[in-house]
């Protein structure tokens, strides 16, 4: 399948997925319904896959997974699945340059709802793994200036709210794309009247000038004490 194909295939499984993180209530409200027709239209697809597994016990390991309607029921679990979120972000890379992958702006879509609309996103498609998986994909990754600028803004959003779970991954991603314009954004989130803004975007200043130091729960939580915090350089 060329890149092109690939792309189209991308877009119509998921591309209503888009309203997902419109600015419209409305329209992420159509988004939010579908949604949700998705989410169980795959768990009947699991429900009726596991019925099959359940009925074809009998048969032994090798001959029930050779069974041709316990089989098709697991393919069609399977290609249900990738219609809504997150299941639709299980594919494997397989050594794909992620600047390259027609996944690529779904994963950001997802990273990007749970950002902006946590509350939304917690409700229609919670999946912890998945957030940290595809955070730590784009944090190993190489990044051109479209990527760069778009994991920029993640981070900025993030840095602003309270913390949810995961987001300490988020770290990760302001070491891969440190730039003066990150910093400059999380000078200012620092200075905002927000509490959390002020000291999520100061620890991250502090490890950015400190690349050397890991990002783990010990480490917060003696900065958070005040022995291991000193004056941040970005601004």
């Amino acid at each position: 399948m060329t890149n092109e194909a690939e792309a189209d295939a991308w877009s119509a499984r998921l591309g209503w997925a888009f309203g997902l993180i419109s600015d419209d209530p409305a329209e992420r409200a159509v988004a939010l319904a579908h949604q949700d027709k998705a989410t169980r239209n795959t768990r009947d697809a699991l429900d009726r896959s596991n019925e099959l597994w359940q009925l074809t016990l009998p048969l032994g390991t090798e001959e029930q997974y050779r069974e041709s309607a316990f089989k098709r029921a697991r393919e069609v679990y399977y290609e249900v699945g990738r219609h809504s979120l997150p299941g639709g972000l299980c594919e494997d890379l397989d050594g794909v340059a992620i600047t390259a992958w027609p996944g690529l702006p779904y994963a950001l879509l997802f990273l990007e709802w749970e950002a902006r609309y946590p509350q939304e996103w917690t409700e229609h498609a919670k999946e912890w793994g998945t957030k940290q998986r595809l955070i730590r994909i784009m944090a190993a990754s190489d990044h051109d200036e479209t990527l760069r600028t778009k994991l920029t803004d993640l981070v900025e959003i993030v840095v602003q709210r309270a913390y949810r779970c995961k987001d300490r991954e988020y770290v990760r991603v302001a070491r891969a794309v440190d730039s003066d314009d990150l910093r400059r954004r999380l000078g200012t989130a620092a200075q905002s009247d927000h509490p959390w803004a002020r000291l999520h975007a100061d620890y991250v200043l502090w490890l950015l000038d400190r690349p050397d130091v890991p990002n783990t729960r010990h480490v917060w939580r003696t900065w958070l004490a005040g022995e291991m915090r000193a004056p941040a350089t970005g601004g």
